[in-house]
């Protein structure tokens, strides 16, 4: 299987589990346990029970009658992407739909590393270059029942390409094969037992062929290795999951000395090696579906895991939740190790000799700055938020929280960095109100400016909105409100937040209830509108030309019956960084 089709595998992952919510759940095709333990990648898609697709939130949201409309447009959005080589038919919807339910049964993608480029788990020495490029993906397809539909869909594949491969058959072991040899490459196909395994390197599709029809664990797997073992708490039991041996990443990167990127240097300048692995996974549980991911490794000081911060208990931008804000989300990251990271790989970028070119960028930031970029940086404190509180979810409503430690070093930034683009500046108490113009254009009559945006620098944090109404009526809610704030508004927003550690480094919520789904409708609508008008004015084409066809047929109450809360946090131990949410 070749990567240019994996796009559309995936969309139509996801779009299966939404298609037939009454699978059964499977097994894998190919699990850890009999993965090579040079696997650097995987993916698994499992499916899902038929029990729980019918208690879960989301997809009874998706089998709604009312919500046949979005369907279709999801459908045609599938579509129009799949048609974009017009020299060849496209899929029709009931095509689509068709070819969607092969995604019932469970498969198995990855990625294998170059046997001289790796051994038990440690990078080999640089061997000398050659002139076949490794790609070492698979796929392994459990083709129970859909034997004929699936042939019927590779078949499809081949007929739409532009140059026709030239195929023929090989042996291998008792398996016959088909080698299918492009310009780009050549993918071999098999189909032995109840699989169909596919492979761009002969000695992959070996391999897998070898070990997909092992009864007990292999003898040695990646389920062995160190990385998965620490990797294994948030694998297994989802009906997606991946994983991913960061430090191995490197061998998935094509070759890049054409274009003399010096990536090896890069990537121990940033300490890649302190990273072992990204992993997660997707699960239905009731009303809920779930998200479970992390990046683990040592997250010692001085690594990678620097760039996120040791976390807050409570966050500034909490003193701004009130019993009206319906979404807010906030983030925490340490803005002067992201410069450090990013200055080190930059410097390793550049030959040996050549590595102080990489101080230009930071003298040049301080000229326009008027300050070093760390001493600018460190005026943040990295905690970033947004929060909205229109039930309608006006983009005039929505607020930016940028917290900062000095407030007045902070507005010398500020008017150094947009210059003329401030067009007004006044105090009131302990706060300025600047207004931003972010375009403008010189012409004989002087300069002209519009699109503004608004700022408000309190001593602690910078707010920002399109409306400054929204600003004031922000800051003063805050003065309003009393101690008890925060998630403490809301018992739901305490249950949730009770099953996360102390410090997070980001948490999200959103109450669906209190949306205003008829008013949120017809908003989109409008919006759509505007947007085809333009088009049509300037000849441009629309993202998404069915918007307002199925905006104007959709039921806004089939929201509300199915969408009531989410919530989510992120948070960093000695382990790595850790993600948590559900949606129900």
């Amino acid at each position: 299987m070749k990567f240019v089709h994996l796009r559309k595998v995936f969309l139509f992952t996801i779009a299966s589990l939404f298609f037939d919510s009454g699978r059964a759940s499977a097994q894998a095709p190919l699990e850890p346990a009999h993965m090579p333990p040079r696997t650097v990648f995987y993916l698994i898609w499992r499916g899902s029970s038929s029990d729980a697709t019918k208690a879960n939130a989301l997809l009874s949201l998706w089998t709604d009658p009312d919500f046949a409309p979005a369907r279709a447009t999801l459908l045609d959005n599938l579509l129009s992407g799949s048609g974009k080589d017009n020299s060849h038919p496209t899929l029709t919807r009931d095509e689509l739909e068709q070819y969607a339910t092969l995604l019932e049964n469970p498969f198995t993608l990855g990625y294998i590393s170059e046997p001289e480029k790796h051994a038990d788990g440690v990078a080999a020495e640089p061997s000398k270059p050659s002139p076949h490029a490794w790609t070492g993906t698979f796929f392994v397809y459990d083709r129970t029942g859909k034997e004929a539909l699936l042939t019927k869909a590779v078949l499809r594949l081949r007929a739409q390409e532009k140059e026709a491969p030239q195929i023929s058959q090989i042996s291998i072991g008792d398996a016959q094969v088909l080698k299918v040899e492009r310009k780009t490459g050549v993918t071999y196909w098999t189909e032995t037992g109840k699989y169909a395994v596919s492979a761009n390197e002969r000695s992959v599709l070996e391999e897998i062929l070898a070990r997909i029809n092992e009864k007990s664990p292999a003898r040695t797997s990646l389920a062995q290795t160190a990385a998965y073992k620490e990797a294994q708490p948030l694998l297994g039991e989802g009906f997606l999951e991946f994983f991913a041996r960061v430090p191995g990443l490197q061998y998935l990167t094509a070759d890049a000395s054409a274009s003399r990127l010096r990536i090896q240097p890069i990537l121990e300048a940033i300490k890649i090696e302190s990273v072992h692995s990204l992993c997660g996974r997707m699960t239905l549980e009731g009303a809920k579906t779930r998200v479970q991911g992390a990046v683990l490794g040592d997250a010692a000081p001085s690594t990678l895991f620097d760039i996120w911060a040791d976390g807050q208990q409570s966050p500034a931008s909490l003193a701004f939740i009130s019993s009206d804000v319906i979404y807010y989300n906030f983030t925490q990251i340490n803005f002067l190790s992201v410069y450090e990271t990013a200055k080190r790989a930059f410097r390793a970028s550049f030959p040996q000799g050549q590595q102080g070119n990489a101080d230009l960028l930071e003298t040049l930031a301080q000229t326009r700055l008027g300050m070093p970029l760390p001493e600018a940086l460190a005026l943040l404190s990295g905690e970033f938020a947004s929060l909205q509180t229109s039930p309608a979810m006006d983009p005039a409503n929505q607020v930016f929280f940028l917290g900062i430690h000095k407030k007045l070093e902070t507005l010398k930034l500020i008017r150094a960095i947009f210059g003329d683009q401030v067009t007004s500046e006044h105090n009131e108490g302990d706060t300025a109100f600047l207004k931003i113009s972010l375009h403008g254009g010189q012409s004989d009559a002087g300069v002209a400016q519009w699109n503004f945006y608004n700022l408000a620098v309190a001593p602690d944090a910078i707010l920002g909105a399109s409306r400054n109404q929204t600003l004031r009526d922000m800051l003063l809610r805050r003065t309003q409100m009393s101690a008890a704030t925060g998630f403490g508004v809301s018992p739901q927003l305490q249950r949730a937040r009770a099953q996360f550690p102390e410090k997070l480094n980001g948490a999200s919520f959103f109450d669906f209830q209190k949306l205003d789904w008829q008013a949120l409708r017809d908003r989109w609508i409008e919006e759509a509108k505007t947007t085809e008008t333009h088009a049509s004015k300037t000849g441009a084409k629309t993202s998404n030309p069915h918007a307002l066809d199925w905006l104007k047929q959709i039921n806004a109450e089939v929201f509300s019956r199915h969408l009531h809360f989410a919530f989510s946090a992120a948070w960093k131990d000695a382990k790595g960084l850790h993600y948590d949410g559900w949606l129900e």
